[in-house]
């Protein structure tokens, strides 16, 4: 019996390149990841930091070399008036809009806010917010041009 013999094989291959909407869905899958998991330090009391690599000329040498610095992530939650804390989904600097005229989810608790996030992760993976993802991106784009 053949080692290979108990794995599943297919003749699937990797694509040369990811649709435009699956690019975007995943990177805004990611960032939703990244606040789940602030949100989630908070509720601990500890840190949550994620690295990222910058490009640094060193002054002694003159040399371009990379170094590994903490990404600075900003909550995408807030309090409003009545004290319940209300998150908005943010693709760049752009509010995506969740349903028509709302722009935010209000929750009662951290905890709450966790599921939230949640949830709202499972609708970008699964294709609900793509048109929303759309509008952001074309108004980020629109910003760059002159």
């Amino acid at each position: 019996m053949s080692t290979l013999d108990g794995l599943k094989l297919s003749t699937a291959k990797k694509p040369a390149h990811i649709p435009q909407v699956v690019f975007r869905r995943n990177k805004l899958s990611n960032k939703l990841w990244e606040q789940i998991q602030l949100a989630k330090s908070h509720i601990d009391g500890t840190s949550f930091t994620v690295k990222k690599f910058r490009t640094v000329k060193d002054v002694e040498t003159g040399l371009r070399k990379s170094v590994e610095v903490n990404k600075r992530l900003r909550e995408w939650w807030f309090k409003n008036e009545a004290g319940k804390v209300c998150v908005s989904v943010k693709y760049g600097t752009k509010i995506i809009e969740l349903a028509k005229g709302k722009h935010s989810v209000e929750v009662s608790s951290a905890d709450e806010l966790v599921k939230a996030l949640s949830t709202i992760r499972q609708a970008v993976e699964a294709g609900e917010l793509d048109n929303q993802i759309e509008l952001a991106s074309s108004a980020l784009k629109a910003g760059f041009r002159k």
